[in-house]
């Protein structure tokens, strides 16, 4: 009697989540809408805007190299810091997924822990360390391995070092939620087998994972592009990143259409490449549909 009524409850609860999902499509698609639509606009300069429509912020997007070469930086250095991101942080989730006992409740929390914390502070403890004279500059000074400060700051490579600290706790945690159920009856399988730590690894673990390797590698990446903070303070503005420009467009040029144009330019690029990500990743994961 229980087993039979216990499919129809289910069905009854899911239905107290729609009130959610619409609430949260809704936060998210009102304010886009706007964006969309004032992109359609001109500016007519002091924040006023013109009344018909027009693709004039789009055109000027496409055909001025300012845009394109702040579109192809900001992709770069998304691309860059999510497979510094993957390479750094999968053998991290590996080892916390591996790890017994109470150190893996403490590693895990202590990961949580600094991911929360908030975004700026983070930064202004990178701009210590990574200063002239900071913790990096000093050690690599005492240790003899340079002759000079490395410029670690207003430069492409500060940025790279804000956007791989900002979305490695959060790929640490997807990969290491992953690795979590893959048994370990596999690997000790494997390695009855003859195979090698490294093979196990290669052949088992990560194909297993990989679902999670593509999930967190889009959320590291989205992070990145979207990035502000990170970009404004460790470049120094001189690292003219998408959001940078958005955010000068608004709020010093006062040009909200042009502003808007680019955020939307953004949300589709970035929606495009979860797509095509999202649709390599399913047919490369079967190999004979992808061969049909």
């Amino acid at each position: 009697m229980d087993s039979d009524e216990s499919p129809e409850r289910a069905r009854g609860w899911r239905w107290w989540l729609w009130p959610a999902l619409l609430l949260s499509f809704l936060i998210f698609a009102v304010p886009q809408t706007f964006f969309i639509a004032m992109g359609l606009h001109r500016n007519l300069g002091f924040g006023r805007i013109s009344e018909t429509y027009t693709l004039a912020n789009y055109r000027r997007i496409v055909s001025d190299p300012l845009y394109l070469s702040s579109f192809a930086l900001t992709l770069e250095l998304s691309l860059v810091a999510t497979a510094i991101g993957l390479l750094l942080g999968f053998p991290t989730a590996y080892v916390l997924a591996r790890v017994r006992g109470r150190l893996a409740s403490f590693l895990v929390s202590v990961l949580l822990i600094s991911s929360f914390i908030t975004v700026v502070i983070k930064v202004l403890g990178l701009i210590v360390i990574l200063s002239q004279n900071g913790l990096v500059n000093g050690l690599l000074l005492r240790l003899r391995l340079l002759a000079a400060p490395l410029p670690l700051l207003s430069n492409r490579i500060g940025v790279l070092i804000g956007l791989v600290h900002y979305t490695l706790p959060f790929l640490v945690l997807i990969l290491f939620s992953v690795i979590q159920t893959i048994p370990k009856s596999l690997e000790e399988a494997a390695e009855s087998q003859g195979a090698s730590r490294l093979s196990v690894l290669r052949r088992v673990v990560v194909p297993l994972s990989m679902p999670g390797v593509v999930a967190g590698g889009l959320i590291a990446f989205n992070m990145a592009m979207g990035a502000f903070t990170s970009a404004v303070l460790l470049g120094g503005g001189r690292v003219l990143t998408l959001p940078v420009l958005i955010q000068r467009k608004i709020v010093f040029d006062v040009d909200y259409p042009l502003g808007s144009a680019l955020s939307t330019a953004l949300l589709i690029v970035v929606f495009l490449i979860n797509v095509l990500v999202t649709v390599l990743a399913t047919r490369l994961s079967h190999p004979a549909r992808a061969l049909a």
